[in-house]
């Protein structure tokens, strides 16, 4: 047996530095990712932006516990099945919003909803309980939750078909 038939063939030099440059690429890739979502996005930075020519007032659309509110929802599971104006799993935050706003103990109903979870509400999805939330930050969610504004027409018209669709 000749000693060449046990030795593999050479592998040519330059798929090792295709290789190595394609892992590059990779890296920088994902590095870009984490480092766009870390970035406020335009929303955030037009608010802020509104925020500071309101002069710090608090308008009666906007109450202070607001933004708290939305930071502890965003902080949260509760984005993996509410949209903010789409039905996905469970109703979407301005058809909430909308069915509770009137209430006159609305963010008291929907901060216990929050951390002892309910079912029947809105057909037969269940929403689980979160016992991680403290009362205050239930509180402050529900807060938030009352105070987005009411959805356009067009906007109910869509979400209120999605969920008959998705109950079959």
């Amino acid at each position: 047996m000749h000693r060449d038939d046990e030795t593999p063939p050479p592998r040519p030099r330059w798929l090792g530095w295709a290789l190595m440059v394609f892992m590059a690429l990779v890296v920088l890739g994902m590095l870009n990712l984490g480092w766009r979502m870390l970035q406020p996005g335009p929303d955030a930075v037009s608010a802020a932006q509104g925020a500071s020519v309101a002069g710090g007032l608090g308008s009666a659309a906007s109450p202070p516990s607001a933004p708290a509110g939305l930071r502890l929802v965003e902080a949260s599971d509760c984005l993996r099945c509410h949209g903010m104006e789409r039905y996905y799993v469970g109703p979407s935050f301005q058809q909430i919003a909308a069915r509770y706003r009137d209430r006159a103990d609305a963010v008291g109903y929907l901060a216990g909803k929050i951390r002892n979870g309910s079912v029947g509400e809105w057909g037969r999805t269940l929403m689980p309980r979160h016992p991680q939330v403290t009362e205050a930050q239930a509180r402050e969610m529900a807060q938030w939750l009352v105070s987005l504004p009411v959805p356009s027409a067009a906007a109910q018209g869509a979400s209120a078909a999605e969920p008959a669709s998705a109950a079959r």
